[in-house]
């Protein structure tokens, strides 16, 4: 089966979707928990325990949306329809919950949280499962995922830009929390649309072989003897823990710590543009390295340095923004490496199955980082609670450091987790080459059986 290299600017068009889902992903925890818990007066205790829940509900969410993904196709393919179907929900929803009147109810955060959820997975899982599905080649997965998580990490960027402009502009202080919250909605509900229709007017979807009919048993046997899928699924858990804990104190940790909270947007900003420019330095290390190795040096980049943090002096925007520029520079590689490596975990599931179970595979992927990005999230709340911490007025320095120790020691622990996990992975380029190639037999088998009956 032989596959032309799709140009750049197919793939733009096709990662462009992700722009807008970031305004879904580091802001949501960056701003929306402390907004509900401060201005909307829900508290934190409350507000972490919602975010769990509504989190642990994709344990339903994401498996079912990669089975009928997998398995439901239309005249479009296997994927587009979908990613079109879960605009008007997250519309719907990032109005609700970006752009609320208060007072608000708990019960109001979370059923709207949870339809945004549904949207989201919906998008996700099908995006990424379309971007697996365009390449078989072990470095051009790479270079699709790539695209995408460039695309992702920029949109992070651009929010951060408009909240940046919008309180500069509009915000008094009274409304500057708001007015942050409310920006970031509008920017989904307006951009979402227009870039989906460029994505999939644009971009082709590859014939796949359809998935057949498999009892339970004969789906989940594969994976729960699948040692690479434990492990990469595992290490992007221990991700998504670092990655939430990170950005839930990273406004808190700036604001009470830092003594930088007016240069909020700015930091985030250095952050993910350093993410962003390295993006290609990533998929070139792969390349050299391979995946898994890649993986490895991420996790002990991010392990032996977040720590620096506790050397930024108070009130000095200088080192604090060369400190974050510097950390950025690895924002994006976790994920490109983990959804390229999936699409290789992939062929040994097809192998083993006969089975294309694209979208399953992916939204396993994201069910375990939204898991430990929800455990992250509460557990920092109750943390914070326990130590004692005021989001909304004065900390006493000993609470303060507690608040540091707490920023540090998570992502340490998650990113030395990964480096063990992905260390010795069993898949590499020369693996997955000999997976392709009994593949490529297959299907050539295959197409002989039915031409002979065919005649």
């Amino acid at each position: 089966m032989n596959y032309d290299k799709l140009p750049a600017w197919r793939l733009l068009l096709f990662a462009s979707p992700a722009i807008p889902i970031a305004a879904l992903g580091v802001p949501i925890s960056v701003f929306l928990p402390q907004f509900y818990a401060g201005e909307m007066g829900l508290g934190l205790a409350a507000v972490g325990t919602i975010f769990l829940i509504c989190r642990l509900w994709d344990v339903v969410t994401d498996p079912v949306m990669g089975f009928l993904s997998d398995r439901f196709p239309s005249r479009w393919g296997r994927r587009r329809h979908w990613i079109v179907a879960s605009v008007p929900i997250l519309m719907l929803s990032s109005y609700m919950v970006f752009l609320p009147t208060a007072p608000v109810s708990p019960y109001y955060l979370a059923g709207w949280m949870i339809v945004l959820y549904v949207g989201w997975t919906m998008l996700t899982i099908s995006h990424m499962s379309w971007g697996a599905e365009l390449d078989p080649d072990y470095n051009e997965r790479s270079r699709i995922h790539g695209f995408r998580e460039a695309s992702q990490i920029a949109g992070v960027p651009i929010v951060l830009v408009l909240v940046a402009a919008v309180q500069m502009t509009l915000s008094t202080p009274e409304t500057v929390d708001a007015d942050r919250v409310n920006s970031i909605g509008w920017f989904v509900i307006v951009m979402l649309p227009i870039l989906v229709a460029f994505a999939v007017t644009n971009t082709p979807e590859r014939d796949i072989k359809l998935p057949g009919t498999l009892s339970v048993r004969q789906m989940l046997e594969p994976l729960l003897r699948n040692a690479p899928l434990r492990r990469v699924t595992l290490a992007d858990f221990a991700s998504g823990v670092s990655g939430a804990s990170l950005g839930t104190l990273f406004v808190y940790i700036v604001e009470y710590d830092w003594k930088l909270k007016e240069y909020i947007p700015l930091l985030l900003l250095l952050y993910f543009t350093a993410g962003v420019i390295f993006v290609p330095v990533v998929v070139r290390l792969a390349r050299i390295m391979g995946k898994h190795r890649a993986a490895v040096a991420s996790g002990i980049f991010n392990a032996s340095f977040v720590s620096l943090v506790f050397f930024i002096p108070d009130g000095n925007i200088w080192v604090a923004g060369g400190m974050l520029f510097f950390l950025g520079v690895n924002a994006g590689a976790m994920n490109l490496l983990y959804r390229s490596i999936m699409a290789d975990i992939g062929d040994l599931d097809e192998i083993e199955t006969g089975e294309r179970r694209t979208g399953l595979f992916y939204s396993l992927l994201t069910l375990t980082q939204k898991t430990g990005s929800a455990i992250a999230v509460g557990v920092v709340f109750w943390l914070l609670a326990f130590v004692g911490f005021d989001p909304t007025g004065d900390n006493p320095p000993e609470v303060v450091d507690r608040l540091s120790y707490i920023f540090v020691a998570i992502p340490l622990i998650a990113n030395a987790s990964i480096a063990f996990l992905m260390w010795g992975f069993p898949i590499d380029e020369k693996k997955q080459q000999e997976m392709r190639k009994i593949l490529e037999e297959r299907y050539r088998a295959e197409a002989g059986a039915v031409s002979g009956k065919a005649e």
